[in-house]
């Protein structure tokens, strides 16, 4: 479904990314992991088309490079930034319904979307009426992950969605990424981590990233077992 071959990222004379080059299945779930500074931020960025990169992405057969970076939504990806970027002044259910009339979805689609958001999260739907800057850095991370399951039918990228969360939140998004895959087996993910036992329960891939280069790719057999 995604093909990342040999593709590089240097910002000025500095080179980010070097030859990272994997696949990603339709519904497979993966880890990516590394230390901060080892690019699990800008490989994703990357994939979004926030960056200019040499090398071949690839989707579903057709040419990332050659799709602008606001019209890759619209091919099912989904993405949620480390910093969650809520507007504050919306309520939590407006910044999750904004992908949805960016797309222009008929509202027959936002509310079986909407719905779709609040049976994995259903702490949001408690929220949706609070202003989103209200809410507590792990609950925006919540609203963040819903906003981009409002665009996601293919791919969702998480990026350090654990990062700065309690252990208490950290297993609420853990319990509902497994509800998302339980409920729709045959979207995929990419979550960045530096913390590789975060994801161990249902990656079924980890993939190692190390000063801008894969160095690693290997099953999870924790999964597999």
């Amino acid at each position: 479904m995604l093909t990342l071959n040999g593709v590089t990222v240097s910002f000025g004379s500095v080179p980010v990314l070097r030859n990272v080059s994997f696949a990603l299945k339709q519904g497979e779930t993966v880890a990516f992991v590394g230390r901060n500074g080892a690019g699990k931020t800008t490989t994703l960025r990357t994939i979004m088309g926030f960056t200019k990169n040499g090398g071949e992405l690839l989707f579903d057969g057709r040419d990332l490079n050659k799709v602008e970076s606001h019209l890759r939504p619209g091919l099912g990806i989904g993405y949620a930034p480390e910093d969650r970027r809520l507007f504050s002044r919306f309520t939590v259910e407006e910044n999750i319904l904004l992908p949805a009339r960016v797309a222009s979805l008929t509202a027959a689609e936002t509310e079986r979307r909407l719905g779709r958001v609040y049976d994995i999260l259903p702490e949001l739907k408690d929220m949706a009426k609070r202003p989103a800057g209200s809410v507590s850095g792990g609950q925006g991370k919540m609203v963040a992950l819903g906003r981009a399951l409002m665009i996601a039918t293919r791919l969702i990228l998480l990026d350090e969605p654990f990062q700065g969360l309690a252990p208490v939140l950290a297993n609420r998004y853990a319990e509902a990424l497994r509800r998302l895959r339980d409920a729709d087996p045959n979207l995929a993910l990419i979550i960045t981590e530096s913390n590789p036992h975060l994801l161990r329960s249902f990656a079924e891939r980890i993939i190692t990233i190390e000063r801008g280069e894969i160095a690693t790719d290997v099953p999870n057999t924790d999964v597999a077992a």
